[in-house]
């Protein structure tokens, strides 16, 4: 029995999953897509949170070229009927899904793996890290969503200059470019992104659902537009319990405005 190329584990209600082709560099092909939305739509099923991560010492290298190639060579058949790229798919299972994720990344996050990392909502990375975008130097393009994701993340000229010049980016400096959030030591990414999800999971799921739903859809509204929206989500129904969030937090707050000695 062969290795899964997706790994799966629920952690309480934080989902873990792992791409596992580390011999491969965890270069994506279709058959981790396939095993990639299974485990997806599981965790968005009975997850508060997910965690994306690699395997061996790479999060990915991205698009596995040699499958690449054996379709070129093979002369494949164009579909007769065309349907959404299945990373579009797969990827927007998390992106404008019902539940957050985080991606730990360490090592090589090239190309494809690129716009996975760049598919979740927090990025971890470690000081191993390095981001790449060389599909221009292989002759080919972006096609997981990156057009989308990757340059609204960096701005068009950073991808631009990466994408042209083979550049690539370490840990600090894709902190400053906004490729990730947190930085850890080397091999510290997947704790740490196991402590962001544990907090986030606390949150009334609908909260985090606006969150990860609401904001990225105003950013591409007029100003008219996204107030509109925003108004709309916040008089939604609220989560239950926000009524005792709440509650607690007032009486906290008055609590210590008329102590304020007090720390707890």
């Amino acid at each position: 029995m062969t290795d899964p190329l997706i790994t799966y584990e629920l952690d309480g209600s934080v989902a873990l999953i792992g791409l596992n082709r580390a011999d491969k560099r965890n270069a994506i092909n279709d058959a981790m897509i396939v095993e990639m939305r299974a485990a997806i739509n599981r965790a968005n099923e009975e997850a508060a949170c997910g965690i994306i991560y690699g395997h061996g010492v790479n999060f990915s290298a991205g698009l596995d070229l040699a499958e690449l190639m054996e379709k070129v060579q093979s002369g494949a058949a164009v579909k007769r009927r065309h349907t959404r790229h299945s990373w579009h798919e797969v990827f927007d299972l998390m992106d404008r899904g019902p539940i957050p994720y985080i991606a730990a990344l360490h090592g090589p996050v090239m190309g494809g793996g690129l716009e996975l990392a760049c598919a979740a909502h927090i990025r971890v990375a470690d000081a191993t890290t390095i981001f790449g975008l060389p599909e221009a130097r292989r002759g080919i393009f972006v096609g997981g969503g990156g057009t989308v994701r990757i340059q609204r993340v960096l701005s068009n000229h950073v991808m631009v200059d990466m994408m042209l010049t083979g550049r690539l980016l370490n840990c600090e400096e894709g902190l400053r470019d906004g490729l990730c959030r947190y930085v850890t030591p080397a091999g510290g990414a997947l704790a740490k992104a196991r402590e962001l999800a544990q907090k986030i999971a606390e949150n009334p799921e609908l909260s985090n659902w606006k969150i990860i739903n609401v904001l990225q859809r105003v950013k591409d509204l007029s100003h008219d537009d996204g107030l509109f929206m925003e108004y709309l989500a916040s008089n939604m129904a609220r989560p239950q319990g926000s009524e005792n969030r709440l509650k607690d937090f007032v009486e906290k707050r008055a609590e210590h405005l008329l102590h304020p000695g007090k720390t707890s």
